[in-house]
């Protein structure tokens, strides 16, 4: 889609939502609506920011068939409708295809959700789970979820004199999902956006499931500003922190590479305030663990994609 059709369309997700000035959810609901613009589709929202910020009542920023859930039963509630329509479509009382996609937070669906996605993914259902990835549960306050980093300082992971932010790993929740065997899953950010329009498409034309997880900069929660949204979304990968691939398949795809010029982690972490500690002399080593944690990563991936 080149960007002269991708505004003219008409998309499900529309004006007036509430969201956080600079924040990147917008940017994800409407490049995956955009892939959906005969309006031909049933969208299930787990609570978390998206759910809050477009659809305060009696408002909505939603012009689709949409149903909101809890934040644990979105692939739940979006494989009922598959499965009722399914039916409907045999019997012929529906006559026409329609699409069926759950959008959720990383707390809705690394931790809170996660049992419920792997169970819709396990049946096989024909559906799109889009995970905008903010790593925290920034509805309920700024707490540490499964997806933020090693390091990060969170409401409830501080950074202080014993401990420096998170003490775990982030889950790989690509890998997750991969490990069901699905035909598609997806690492996307919204700061490459052709890349970004590009796996929406494949993930919503994919017949069967399909997950697709963006990197979404909160400005509250990383402590940036609103304007640096898409720098340090595109740093992100430059840096190999949030590597750009796709598995379709089986088959590992990397979508941006950058070679000589991959950028040090310092580069991500020096415009975000919640890794500004890590960067103190006393933390040298602590900065030094994460770096070479990411370049094993890199390392790994690249093998996989054939490189």
């Amino acid at each position: 889609m080149n960007l002269s059709e991708y505004a003219s369309k008409k998309i499900g997700f529309i004006q007036g939502h509430r969201s956080c000035s600079g924040c990147g959810m917008p940017i994800v609901a409407r490049s995956v609506m955009a892939q959906v613009a005969d309006g031909k589709v049933v969208v299930s929202n787990a609570t978390g920011c998206m759910e809050v910020t477009s659809t305060i009542y009696p408002q909505s920023s939603w012009d689709v068939p949409y149903i909101h859930n809890t934040f644990e039963n979105a692939a739940a509630t979006i494989s009922g409708a598959e499965t009722a329509f399914r039916a409907l479509f045999k019997k012929g009382k529906i006559k026409e295809n329609y699409k069926f996609i759950a959008f959720g937070g990383d707390g809705g669906t690394y931790d809170i959700g996660l049992q419920s996605l792997s169970g819709a993914l396990e049946r096989g259902h024909d559906f799109t789970y889009v995970c905008y990835d903010n790593q925290g549960y920034m509805n309920t306050g700024g707490q540490r979820s499964g997806s933020t980093p090693m390091g990060a300082n969170t409401s409830t992971a501080p950074a202080g004199k014993i401990k420096k932010g998170k003490a775990e790993w982030r889950k790989d929740l690509v890998q997750i999902c991969a490990a069901h065997n699905i035909p598609y899953v997806a690492q996307a950010s919204v700061s490459n956006w052709a890349d970004l329009l590009n796996k929406a498409k494949k993930a919503v034309e994919t017949k069967g499931p399909a997950v697709l997880v963006v990197l979404s900069p909160c400005v509250f929660l990383w402590k940036i500003e609103p304007s640096k949204t898409i720098e340090v979304g595109r740093l992100a990968y430059e840096t190999c922190f949030w590597p750009l691939y796709e598995i379709e398949n089986d088959e590992y795809k990397l979508n941006y590479d950058p070679k000589d010029k991959k950028k040090p982690i310092e580069e991500f972490f020096k415009l975000q305030g919640r890794f500004k500690h890590l960067l103190l002399p006393e933390n040298a080593e602590l900065l030094k663990e994460i770096q070479n944690h990411i370049d094993k990563d890199w390392e790994r991936l690249k093998k996989l994609s054939g490189q």
